[in-house]
């Protein structure tokens, strides 16, 4: 019987280490497949000439670099070793690969929606997954750490006291990026950065084609669509943020939960890019912003690119879960320190028609909108 018991671990074990080695095979495979797939896009773009002398630099060669760059955040001059290239020539193509791989991935994975039936998508999304009605996205922005341009002085120096410049992003339910802005110095708040972007303008100006203001589920009352952010932000009709201070009544701290678990996709998304993409937890030793920028959007697309090709792989144990009780369970990107945030600047630009659209929410969330476990959350 004890035999029979080992021989049976034994074949269970072997077993397991069979399935791991295919899932490891098909994860290779797929990594082979996309780094073939990007190569051929990109390849018309930066394709060089061999000449008399010597041979041209492949595309694959400087695709293999960027990516390693790119998911690594190793200085060029340890990329120089690696690859045998000079670090000049290294520092000329990255940004080069960078811009040329945002160029081919932006139509189709990067596309911001400008229709009402993408914008109703977006918002049956967090709808069926955060339990957040009419919302059109979560909205934050994220510091890339730089060395600043000479004779900037301190122009890029943000609340963080580091230099950077400002990725701003709306992120959809499922953790795509749906717009980014990036190139904003680290001086300005994230609130200035959103008043200073095209999405600002669009939505402002209603060129955006947002649906029409429609009624919550389960209710008659027409409310309009919003997008979720931090406190950082000032309270608009279209951006909603949670409720200030910390005397609070049981009314509010629901709609800050409701809130903040919309909310929340936006800072997975910057950790899953971050913690794939590591460039981001080093400093870009890179003193041309535009080269930076080129680096932050490749990334950017990148992250769109590989989420929609294989999200199960590209996430898997980095993002937050929620368990059986709707608990936050923290994701691996929440270990680094780097990813930490720092303490926000408060806003109290407060108009009283988005206080009005607040409060029509609370009054939602406390009401016929309300889940069962939100009251445990508090």
């Amino acid at each position: 019987m004890y035999r029979t018991v080992l021989a049976l671990s034994a074949i269970g074990l072997l077993l397991a280490a069979a399935e791991i080695k295919k899932r490891k095979r098909k994860i290779r495979r797929n990594r082979t497949k996309w780094f073939h797939m990007l190569k051929e896009l990109i390849t018309p773009l930066i394709q060089r000439q061999n000449t008399n002398y010597r041979d041209c630099i492949s595309v694959g060669e400087r695709l293999m670099v960027t990516l390693r760059f790119l998911a690594t955040g190793e200085s060029f001059k340890s990329l120089s070793y690696q690859f045998r290239m000079g670090v000049s020539t290294i520092r000329q193509f990255v940004p080069e690969t960078c811009t040329a791989i945002y160029e081919v991935l932006k139509e189709k994975y990067l596309k911001c929606p400008d229709t009402v039936e993408e914008w109703q998508q977006v918002a049956d999304g967090f709808q069926a997954q955060w339990n957040f009605p009419n919302c059109l996205g979560a909205l934050d922005g994220k510091h890339i750490n730089i060395r600043p341009p000479p004779g900037t002085g301190s122009t890029y120096y943000n609340y963080k006291h580091t230099f950077s410049i400002v990725l701003m992003a709306l992120v959809d339910s499922n953790y795509k990026f749906l717009y980014v802005d990036v190139g904003c110095n680290g001086r300005i708040s994230d609130g200035g950065v959103f008043g200073g972007c095209s999405l600002q303008d669009a939505l402002e100006n209603r060129t955006a084609n947002i649906p029409a203001p429609a009624p919550l589920p389960a209710s008659d009352q027409a409310v309009c669509y919003s997008i979720v952010a931090d406190e950082a932000f000032p309270l608009k009709e279209l951006l909603m943020k949670p409720y200030p201070n910390r005397r609070l009544a049981v009314e509010q701290r629901i709609f800050n939960y409701r809130l903040s678990r919309a909310r929340r996709v936006v800072e997975n998304a910057f950790g899953i890019q971050a913690n794939r993409f590591r460039v981001f937890l080093t400093t870009i030793n890179i003193q041309d912003t535009a080269k930076v920028e080129a680096i932050v959007l490749a990334c950017c697309g990148l992250h769109n690119f590989l989420l929609t090709e294989n999200c199960s792989a590209y996430m898997a144990g980095v993002v937050d879960q929620e368990g059986p009780d709707h608990g936050t369970v923290p994701g691996r990107w929440r270990q680094d320190p780097e990813l930490w945030q720092a303490t926000l600047p408060h806003t109290t630009n407060n108009p009283a028609r988005a206080k009005q659209h607040r409060d029509e929410l609370c009054q939602y969330f406390n009401g016929v909108g309300a889940v069962p476990f939100q009251w445990d959350k508090i």
